[in-house]
């Protein structure tokens, strides 16, 4: 079963929608525990939730939707859950590359790829060939994996800090936009909006810098019972707000 499945349809009322939207994606364990299940089968029913979510976000318009799916600290879990997610990495990479193309939907994954098993970057590389085909205009559905917003600053600095010791780059020529250049993100606008469901509220180092003039919505709902509704609550509810950047 692919990725992105369902057929194109009007967004309610031809409202407007964000350009880009990012979701914490956060709950599934507690889930499984509510009903007695491993943590396990929470992730892969967030999995899905994730699929449902995005088909339906490319669906009403949304250009870019981003999920935080395994954070630079989630290694620290039992090693059976880590497992688990790895797996589903997999299958949703195989899936992604086998639809992608046909649905004119590029599936990127954006993080410190490094550590992550050989077989998942192979299949990370085959998205991002197949992904590149269809240029910059395609609607985009990007993985956060192994993704920490404090870690991404840092390797942007460290980037920087090497141009300007081998003199390609002066000091006082770095700008916002050098340092948005050297981000996961660069080919992507910053965020309009940012879920967290799940009853927390804090951005959990997710996107730190691109966040400077996100909205953020804060739901309780469980991930694994995220459904298009709430998706709808959200998007109206960010309509509702004034975006002034910084303005009267």
């Amino acid at each position: 079963m692919g990725l992105f499945k369902r057929k194109p349809k009007a967004a309610a009322g031809n409202r407007p929608v964000p350009r880009h939207i990012a979701v914490i994606m956060d709950g599934n364990g507690r889930w499984a525990k509510k009903r007695g299940l491993p943590r396990q089968a929470g992730h892969k029913i967030g999995a899905e939730t994730f699929r449902t979510i995005a088909t339906y976000c490319k669906d009403i318009g949304v250009q870019y939707f981003t999920v935080y799916a395994f954070s630079t600290e989630n290694w620290k879990r039992p090693q059976e859950e880590v497992d688990a997610l790895m797996e589903l990495f997999r299958k949703y990479l195989r899936e992604a590359a086998e639809t992608m193309f046909q649905r004119g939907v590029a599936v990127r994954v954006l993080g410190d790829l490094s550590p992550l098993p050989r077989d998942i970057l192979e299949l990370i590389r085959e998205t991002g060939e197949i992904a590149d085909t269809l240029g910059p205009d395609a609607a985009t559905a990007s993985l956060c994996i192994n993704y920490g917003g404090r870690d991404e600053i840092k390797n942007a600095v460290r980037a920087i800090a090497e141009q300007v010791k081998g003199g390609a780059l002066a000091p006082e020529d770095i700008t916002e936009e050098t340092i948005g250049a050297h981000l996961y993100t660069a080919h992507m606008p910053d965020p309009d909006l940012i879920i967290r469901p799940s009853g927390e509220v804090r951005i959990s180092n997710f996107l730190l810098w691109q966040s400077a003039y996100a909205e953020y919505y804060f739901t309780d709902v469980l991930w694994p019972d995220f459904k298009t509704a709430d998706m709808d609550a959200a998007i109206d509810a960010y309509n509702s707000r004034n975006r002034r950047f910084g303005g009267v």
